[in-house]
């Protein structure tokens, strides 16, 4: 059962078809070949009720909100903010793409869309000024990731929701290993630009009076990420409605910027569209999946598996981390989630582990797999904002990133309380 499963998801997903559909296609398999009562007779029932439900409404709001910042303009001008303030350290502008892609983090939720918009912004610039292709590019593909994990995350109200683990506490636990895995990635780009200047390029000073000046394009992302956290760490919002005041909130600022017309809109709202509902096939066909996984004894599967290996928790930590990494490299990222959730996570709660703490500790990996090919999506959409040159300098670039990532998971191992420090004060 665990082989069939394993094989029918990699299987289906190499033919190409949507992974929404695989899913689908993996639970109807199950329930025919495994399962002894006819599962899917509740198929209605359990689309209906894995769709209805008011935390959802979250995901397409913060995917509106980062599309109205994206066609607005405000990437733009936070990235020639911030390259005031970090150009001065070795390695310049790549500074530059790691803190924009922080603070776009901040507000859009998607990896994806934050890669992109960096890439488009800082592309021209690097090309211009003589940055080293590699490094640059990897910088801004690794720096997209963390669109995943700084609140507010898409995936991890997916995870939330599969899991049901408290959305807010799993926002709070993900701001802090966020930041310092921003932390590393610029302190990685110190390092090496260090030894090896010519992989960085020129290092750009600026006076204070040119820094303050640009904190103005600061404020606004600044002020939103301070009313979606805030008002859901103070408990004045859920995330749907946190997530609904940071889209009128995005109005606003497009609209002091000249940047809101019928035309911009509409764009945000095609965009929107397509991507939730993408997120949203995916999400329903993982609840149907989880559903006969569970009543086909699958997870119970796995865990005697795991058992007859006679190991620790903690070794059967790593070789779950490792599944994770080898998966990575095959399997798209929101997929890779939804599909191991419900078999994974009833083994980490059984070994004793929290399950807001696995849950930072699997975006890491799922983040990884962004930027490790071949399906690694960051790649591609760096790639694609260069416009020239060749795929394996994105992919290069990336390394020394990808290595910081597994430092942090080796830190979150150590140190649970990077995760766990601010939901504990909820």
């Amino acid at each position: 059962m665990i082989a069939f499963t394993s094989v029918g998801l990699l299987g289906l997903l190499t033919l190409s078809i949507p992974v929404g559909i695989v899913l689908f296609l993996l639970a109807f398999g199950i329930d025919e070949f495994f399962s002894p009562f006819p599962l899917m007779r509740g198929l209605g029932q359990i689309v209906w009720s894995s769709s209805n439900s008011a935390t959802l409404i979250a995901i397409p709001m913060f995917v509106l909100l980062g599309e109205i910042l994206v066609r607005s303009g405000v990437a733009r001008r936070t990235y020639t903010a911030l390259e005031k303030w970090v150009a001065w350290m070795p390695g310049g502008l790549i500074h530059a793409n790691v803190a924009t892609s922080t603070m776009f983090s901040a507000t859009s939720g998607s990896s994806v869309a934050t890669a992109a918009t960096v890439a488009t912004v800082a592309m021209p610039q690097a090309q211009a000024l003589g940055y080293n292709p590699k490094l640059f590019s990897g910088a801004i593909a690794a720096g997209g990731t963390l669109g995943i994990m700084i609140p507010p995350s898409i995936n991890l109200i997916v995870y939330g929701f599969l899991t049901e683990s408290s959305i807010p506490q799993l926002f709070l636990a993900g701001l802090i290993p966020g930041l310092f895995l921003a932390g590393l990635f610029m302190l990685i780009t110190v390092i090496i630009c260090v030894f090896k200047p010519s992989l960085g390029g020129p290092r750009q000073s600026s006076t204070l009076k040119e820094k303050l000046d640009g904190l103005a394009d600061l404020l606004p992302i600044f002020g939103l990420f301070a009313a979606i956290v805030g008002s859901i760490y103070a408990g004045w919002a859920t995330p749907t409605e946190a997530a609904t005041v940071g889209v009128a909130i995005a109005l606003l600022i497009a609209a002091h910027q000249r940047a809101l017309n019928w035309e911009m809109l509409q764009d945000a709202l095609r965009g929107s569209v397509k991507t939730s509902a993408m997120i949203m096939l995916v999400v329903i066909g993982a609840y149907v999946l989880n559903f006969a996984l569970t009543a086909a004894g699958v997870s119970r599967a796995l865990q005697d598996v795991l058992s007859g290996l006679g190991l620790g928790p903690l070794e059967t930590l790593l070789v779950i981390i490792l599944i994770y990494i080898v998966l990575g490299f095959f399997i798209e990222t929101l997929s890779l989630m939804v599909a191991t959730i419900p078999i994974v996570v009833p083994i980490i709660v059984q070994l004793g582990y929290d399950k807001i703490w696995f849950g930072i500790l699997m975006i890491i990996l799922v983040e990884m797999a962004l930027i490790t090919p071949p399906v690694g999506l960051n790649l591609y959409v760096v790639q694609a904002a260069r416009k020239s040159g060749s795929f394996s300098d994105v992919m290069l670039g990336c390394i020394p990133y990808a290595l910081a990532m597994l430092a942090m998971v080796g830190l979150l191992i150590l140190m649970p309380q990077l995760a766990l420090f601010l939901p504990s004060t909820l």
